[in-house]
């Protein structure tokens, strides 16, 4: 990998990973020079001695987002603005999922725009497959195969319904301290799983699913939830309303995950 640049690109699932990643690699070469530059949307790690690259490059829908008259429009039909970043990497990790499911206050976006006609809303599943279809379109288009390495995170699950895992105490994540039992877990998996696949299977070249999501649903144990140092005291005394269920610990989850896309790249 010397002198090669490894980008993640995504939401914060996948900037789990990048954190991951970076950790394992410098506890590996503790004593070699690094340089970090943190930015919005793109950072970077640098290991200076190998010339190796591990950056992040943060784009919760890949598609763009453009501002038109104060307004967020969220472009399920392009990508322009974000692309240029990553056309140059030598391997390209991308993710995305999480934020199309997003409404109120957490929502990214106050329009979406498709092929000239603007939508205060959509169905969030169909969106999302009009925005996957436009990245697998671009990456057809615009990277080159014999160079470049494309690898799609699959969805991250959450733990926010103890139900999925047959447990009548528990309101969330919260608490817990082992994984599900064996995989007694009756958790359905994500909607948006069916239509990523579908969408890949359909690109020219197709990228390389990496597949985090049937391990992952066993650990309830390994979200931060109320412990991950943003929330306020008042936050941290109610974490049934609170807890993030969604992201992982480090060390922890995300480590595995590095250790399968080690396999996954160079095997």
């Amino acid at each position: 990998m010397r002198g090669k640049t490894v980008m993640f690109v995504g939401d914060s699932l996948g900037r789990n990973q990048w954190e991951s990643l970076i950790c394992m690699l410098h506890a590996q070469a503790e004593a070699s020079p690094t340089q970090f530059i943190k930015g919005d949307p793109l950072s970077i790690f640098n290991f200076l001695e190998y010339e190796v690259s591990i950056s992040f490059y943060r784009a919760p829908y890949l598609v763009d987002i453009v501002m038109f008259q104060g307004r967020r429009i969220l472009q399920l039909d392009e990508i322009s603005v974000n692309g240029e970043a990553w056309k140059d990497a030598d391997v390209l990790l991308f993710n995305s999922g999480h934020w199309w499911t997003h409404k109120g206050s957490l929502q990214g976006w106050d329009y979406m725009g498709d092929d000239g006609v603007y939508y205060l809303d959509m169905d969030r599943l169909v969106a999302f497959q009009r925005g996957m279809s436009t990245w697998a379109n671009w990456v057809d288009l615009n990277i080159d195969r014999t160079r470049t390495r494309v690898f799609f995170q699959s969805i991250s699950p959450t733990h926010y319904n103890p139900t999925e895992w047959n447990d009548p105490v528990s309101k969330n994540c919260y608490g817990e301290t082992a994984p599900v039992n064996g995989f007694n877990y009756s958790g359905v998996s994500p909607v948006q799983t069916r239509v990523l696949e579908g969408v890949v299977k359909a690109m020219r070249y197709p990228a390389y699913i990496f597949d985090i999501t049937s391990l992952s649903k066993l650990r309830k144990d390994g979200h931060p939830s109320i412990y991950n140092g943003d929330l306020s005291p008042d936050q941290r005394a109610n974490p049934d309303q609170s807890a993030d269920c969604s992201h992982w610990c480090l060390p922890g989850l995300p480590d595995t995950w590095n250790q399968l896309f080690y396999t996954a790249l160079l095997f």
